[in-house]
Order: structure tokens, then sequence, then C-alpha cells
């Protein structure tokens, strides 16, 4: 009866499941973020940072924003909380990268840790770090931006471990 009834599902394609199509929804449009700085929502030094940059010596060209990383930034901007969930690859980071850094411009950079950003995996900390140095490093003489960052996880070695704590961060990413 087991050889049966295993046979008999295999036969209806337990193993070969109809395959998965989906395609990525596509997302509301919301403001460049040359609109928000005019506006006075975010710092006048958030045009130069956030832009789609592709090397170090890349100006990169201006970024239009997806609705929910709109108005993520303007809730954050009165001071409210919230909370954000929508799909993979829909922006996330940026929806709380950007108030965090337009904070750091406001308040003053240089200050120690404003800001700690906890990843629930090393490899999610590596990959954001890579995407902060775009932002906050390509663009700008000698990848010294206006807002530091550091990735503090336990992968340092001690040398690196002491320059952090030595000279602390804007923003540190762990997990």
């Amino acid at each position: 009866r087991i050889k049966e009834y295993v046979d008999q599902s295999i036969k209806e394609g337990l193993l070969w499941p109809d395959p998965l199509i989906q395609l990525n929804p596509s997302f509301e449009s919301g403001a460049w973020i040359e609109n928000l700085v005019d506006e006075g929502v975010l710092q006048k030094e958030c045009k130069r940072i956030f832009r789609r940059k592709q090397s170090p010596e890349d100006f990169g060209q201006p970024l239009r924003l997806h609705k929910h990383q709109e108005d993520a930034i303007r809730t954050a901007r009165k001071g409210d909380n919230y909370i954000l969930t929508t799909g993979t690859g829909s922006g996330k980071s940026l929806a709380y990268i950007i108030p965090i850094v337009d904070s750091v411009l406001r308040d003053g950079s240089g200050k120690g840790v404003q800001a700690i950003i906890v990843y629930p995996m090393n490899a999610l900390a590596n990959s954001q770090k890579g995407e902060l140095e775009k932002f906050l490093k390509f663009g700008y003489p000698d990848l010294k931006g206006p807002v530091t960052f550091e990735r503090y996880t336990g992968q340092e070695n001690d040398e690196e471990k002491k320059r952090i704590m030595a000279n602390p961060p804007d923003i540190l990413l762990t997990n």
C-alpha cells in the first residue's frame, strides 16, 4: 500500500510541481531626493550622497524613491516611529538609512556612534556595508564623505576593533 501511494503521488507530480513564475511588482514612484532636499525634508548634502554611483570617481545619477520609501523618510523626519514591510528588492534599507544619514548631517558628524544598525546575519551586514560605501564614500575626495560608518560583527581583527573603538563612527553596522 505504501508503494502504491508513493507511486501514485509521484505520478501526480509530487516531486515535480508546476513551475512558479513571479514578476517583481512595480512599486509606486515617489519623490526624487532633490525634491525632498528642496522641500527641506532632507539636508542639502543628501543631494550629493544619495545618487546612483558605480565607482569611486562617479558622482552618480539622481535617485528617485519609491512611494513607500518617501513615506518612511517623511515619517522619520517628523520624529514618528514606523514599521515598513515590503518585498525583497523594494529598497527597505534606504527607508531607514536616508533618515539616519540625514539626522547625522543635522546633528554633526564625529560625535561618536549616533546610530546602530543591527542585521540578523554577517552576510547582510557585509552587503549593506558595500551599499553604504557607494553612497557615503563614492564621489568624495579620498573616499571621505561627511558621514562615517564601520562594520563591527566579530569578523574584525584586533587592530580593526581597536581602531573602531578609538575613533567611533557615526553609524555602526553589527549583527
